[in-house]
């Protein structure tokens, strides 16, 4: 792309009230001023969602919670087993962690 200084060509488009909210909407999701970000559409730029990002790191760190309470769950069972609760119900909570992870990890592949 050029600099700021090279662009001193101006492009006008028409549109309605509705588009006009859309594409400012748009713009500020991806973190970008409504013509910074026509500009990265109109020259075939993928303009990426920063609350994507947001949304992927989000989710990344509830899965690494979800690792650290399962490990501390699995060391507590293999050293202190029998006490606190009954190793069945901690042995349930921890295919409960498992599973959530698991489905945490396929949310993350299909963003």
């Amino acid at each position: 792309m050029s600099s700021v200084r090279d662009r001193i060509n101006r492009l006008k488009v028409a549109v309605s009230e509705e588009e006009r909210a859309v594409i400012i909407a748009n713009a500020k999701a991806a973190g970008l001023s409504a013509s910074a970000y026509l500009r990265a559409v109109g020259l075939g730029y993928e303009v990426r969602s920063v609350l994507d990002h947001e949304h992927v790191a989000e989710v990344t760190r509830a899965r690494g919670d979800l690792g650290r309470v399962g490990g501390l769950l699995k060391l507590w069972l293999s050293e202190r087993t029998g006490e606190g609760a009954a190793v069945e119900d901690v042995r349930a909570l921890l295919e409960q962690i498992e599973a959530a992870q698991l489905e945490v990890r396929e949310k993350v592949r299909s963003l």
